[in-house]
């Protein structure tokens, strides 16, 4: 049209049409000169409705690109021009400008206002629009039931019009009031279904990447959150985006940088958006933007007079902004203040943090009984301090009961840590031995406790697990180099991606219950002559508590840094011994392997020996220390020793009832050094046996054959993944067999022999909980799992699998059996350092 030499009137269309496309697509500063170009063409026409329209889009763009004095003045200017519809319009788009600024009393006027008149004129997309743009403001100022009225009326208008991009914003919108009332699985699902509408419709929706990340953040997920934030940091950056989204996005990343432990990362993100922000006028984001720099400066140790009147101005001002993030800053200025020693400001803002325990979303709630703890640990009052960590649990459990994928269960405990620590604090402090245990308890391995969620039916999912095992298949067996390889590598990451994140909208069970609390008498019932070790670690410190003959006694051990220091050496001796080495090699790394045993229990039992008597002992150490080889500690040696995640988790293993047929399944994956050599010696020791191998040994038989067995035995390669540990695996002929794959079982095996590898490696999350593949399995059935925590050498732990077979099948539990094995070889270092990389886990 420009080409042709329109007149004035056609000419400020076109302008604006190539100014709205540029605005909404990353060129702000090349849009404002269209724009500009449009309004002049706009005052030759003389067309007073054409100028108006013109000068509202021009006061957006204005607005996005942080001048926002010059955007209301164009904005105002527009509104005084016109009447009717085209005046309503105008007032809409202020009022989205005015929400995008946090100025939400002046937008809800010029919403409502133009709400009035849309309806009057019989305009139903602009009466939708209006409608959404309200109910977002509404969700900012914490109503979430107005907003959820304004959406639904406004989708019901969207699909009668057929509008398919406002029908995506629509999807968007819902995930944000479901995120802003708890429903996780909901606001992801929600997300994911308004990116794939976007994508759809080539549409880049930035503030989409900012909605996620606040979801991802609250799933307990800030690692993916901060990657998520930084990407579209850099992605709005190569296209010049909006100026106001990028601050947005500054701010979403300081949050994910803050609870990924990195503050100065936090601080730097959150220094660079309050300048933005200051710049742009945006005093409610600029407030916000001021109290992630003063946690990130917390969190980094400052501890100053400075930082504390700094807390306590941010508090005021979120709390007259109806900021969600008011009980947060409370809670900030409480702890600043106590820790100056200033008890009248901590009990003030504590005291206002403390209001919150009862209303409001979940996690602001446990905060609130958080901020009641620390008043009543002020206050050295133990039973107020006590009944505040229990109430606080107790909220978050109800919201675990809300998630249905193990990964969001097991990260978002991470919320109840504090609570936690402090209880078991007071719990140490006081010399109670059962008091701690109880405390311990309370929040370990609690993930496991919550119905497992089986995925059903689902061709989606089925289908990408199908996928991604053909992709990393191609990977490691295929001669795939160069550009080919990294296609597959972001093939399979995006496969991965997808799949984590369908996993992760299931939601909780609909007739969930609390899991029953943990009962001291019934366990030390069902101790009989068998010890259990549960080991706390509070404030760096190992406490040992040995239950049995009726009592808790209660031994102080060693630093839990030092623990992790002597874990380490001693899976780098096993390592060592696990390969051909030269015998002097080996003789040293014996050598050192058995000093290193003596350290390790000392520091991690200390005194706690002279309390194990002579029969089985259980070991429940914390999360971080899953990986310990424990049949190298010399008090264990001699003894069948079994691991569990909590004390609860073992009563419920011990409770699993066994199959009524003693069906056995051997599995061999490919790629063995020692080509699962043991499997053809113990299939001929079995009678009801299906054996998988040679090719035939694929997922979906595997899992066919291993679903309600007695017992499996799969001699497969294992992969741990730390960086996502339900992509943790052993290979099957047709790719990994991944927890994913593992958690569709209807009920898990009863018994789990993994000889290969480091298939008992489990990564800590949350506050005190598992994420791999046994703890996948334990709340499926499974009473016990025999697997390794050290990448073992096949040939030599094969002849060790046989004697254990023989000595399951003479009616000995997992951890009898491996003790039988491990005393058995005790004159060979080579295969007793592979006996000693085995660990029973569980109580089968």
């Amino acid at each position: 049209m420009l080409a042709g030499q329109p007149d004035p009137f056609d000419a400020s269309v076109a302008h604006h049409a190539i100014g709205f496309v540029l605005r909404e697509f990353g060129d702000v500063n090349a849009a404002i000169r269209e724009l500009r170009a449009a309004l002049r063409a706009a005052r030759l026409a003389g067309v007073a409705d054409r100028e108006a329209d013109v000068l509202a889009a021009l006061a957006v763009a204005l607005v996005y690109a942080g001048r926002t004095s010059a955007g209301f003045a164009a904005f105002d200017q527009a509104v005084s021009q016109t009447r009717g519809v085209n005046a309503a319009q105008i007032l809409h788009r202020r009022g989205i400008a005015l929400w995008t600024l946090g100025r939400y009393p002046e937008a809800l006027d010029d919403l409502r206002r133009a709400l009035a008149t849309f309806r009057r004129s019989g305009v139903p997309v602009w009466t939708g629009r209006a409608l959404t743009a309200r109910a977002l403001v509404y969700l900012a100022q914490g109503s979430t039931g107005q907003a959820t009225l304004d959406l639904q009326a406004a989708e019901q208008l969207f699909a009668m019009a057929g509008q398919e991009l406002e029908s995506a914003y629509s999807v968007h919108n819902r995930g944000k009031v479901a995120y802003r009332s708890g429903n996780l699985p909901q606001a992801l699902a929600c997300l994911d279904e308004a990116a794939q509408s976007y994508a759809s419709l080539d549409v880049p929706i930035a503030e989409l990447a900012i909605d996620r990340c606040a979801v991802l953040l609250t799933a307990g997920l800030p690692h993916d959150a901060l990657t998520h934030a930084d990407t579209a940091i850099r992605d709005i950056d190569q296209v010049r985006g909006q100026s106001t989204m990028k601050t947005e996005l500054l701010l979403a990343a300081a949050n994910a940088a803050l609870a990924a432990a990195q503050p100065d990362v936090a601080l730097a993100h959150a220094l660079a958006a309050r300048r933005l922000f200051s710049a742009q006028g945006r005093q409610w984001w600029h407030v916000h933007a001021g109290f992630v720099v003063l946690r990130a400066r917390f969190a980094q140790g400052t501890v100053t007079a400075q930082l504390s009147r700094q807390a306590e101005l941010v508090a005021s001002q979120l709390e007259a902004l109806g900021s969600p993030e008011a009980v947060q800053a409370h809670l900030l200025a409480g702890r600043v203040a106590s820790r100056l020693g200033r008890t009248a400001a901590a009990q003030l803002h504590l005291s206002a943090a403390a209001r919150h325990r009862s209303r409001g979303p979940a996690l602001d709630r446990v905060s609130g009984w958080l901020a009641e703890a620390l008043l009543a640990e002020a206050a050295g009052n133990t039973r107020r301090l006590l009944f505040a960590c229990h109430r606080g649990l107790d909220t978050l459990d109800a919201h675990r009961l809300t998630l249905g994928a193990s990964e969001l269960r097991a990260r978002a405990t991470a919320q109840g840590a504090e609570l936690a620590e402090l209880a078991q604090r007071i719990a140490v402090r006081s010399g109670r031995a059962r008091l701690l245990l109880t405390w311990s308890e309370r929040w370990r391995a609690t993930a496991l406790t919550v119905p497992p969620v089986h995925p059903g039916e689902d061709p989606q999912l089925e289908s990408d697990l199908a996928a991604a095992r053909d992709v990393a298949s191609r990977l490691s067996h295929g001669p795939v180099r160069g550009a080919a390889a990294t296609a597959l590598r972001r093939e399979q990451a995006r496969l991965e991606d997808a799949i984590r994140a369908r996993v992760m909208r299931a939601p909780g069970p609909a007739d969930a219950a609390p899991a029953q609390s943990f009962d001291m008498r019934a366990l030390l019932d069902q101790l009989q002559d068998t010890r259990l070790v549960q080991i706390v670690n509070s404030d760096g410190v190992m406490h040992v508590l040995v239950c049995g003959d009726g009592v808790v006694r209660q031994v102080t051990a060693g630093q839990a840094s030092q623990a992790e220091r002597a874990v380490e050496l001693a899976r780098f001796g096993l390592r060592r011994l696990a390969h051909n080495r030269p015998a002097d090699n080996a003789r040293s790394a014996f050598a050192i392997l058995t000093a290193t045993g003596g350290q390790l229990e000392e520091t991690l039992l200390g005194d706690a020996t002279r309390h194990l008597g002579d029969g089985p002992v259980v070991v429940v150490p914390p999360g971080r220390l899953h990986a310990v080889p424990w049949a190298l500690l010399p008090s264990l040696r001699g003894r069948p020793v079994s691991i569990a995640p909590s004390a609860r988790a073992w009563q419920r293993a011990r409770a699993t009832v066994p199959p009524p047929r003693q069906r056995v399944v051997l599995v061999r994956g490919p790629g063995l050094s020692s080509d699962g050599g043991e499997v053809p010696q113990l299939a001929k020791m079995h009678d009801d046996v299906t054996v998988l191998g040679g090719g035939n040994a694929t997922t979906s038989r595997v899992l066919g054959a291993v679903d309600g067995a007695w017992l499996a035995h799969i001699a497969a390669h294992g992969t741990f993944r730390a960086d996502s540990p339900l992509f943790s695996s052993l290979l099957m002929d047709d790719g990994p067999l991944t927890v994913y794959d593992f958690e569709r079982l209807h009920r898990a095996p009863y018994r789990l022999v993994l000889p290969s590898c480091d298939s008992g490696m489990l990564a800590p999350a949350g506050a005190d909980e598992l994420l791999g593949l046994v703890a996948s399995l334990l709340p499926l059935g499974t009473a016990g799992v025999v697997a390794s925590v050290v990448a073992v050498n096949d040939h030599v732990v094969a002849p060790l699998m046989v004697d254990l077979h023989q000595r399951l099948l003479d009616g000995h539990t997992l951890a009898e059996s491996l003790c039988g094995v491990r005393l058995a070889v005790a004159d060979d270092p080579a295969l007793l350092a592979a006996a000693w990389s085995l660990v029973a886990l569980g109580a089968g």
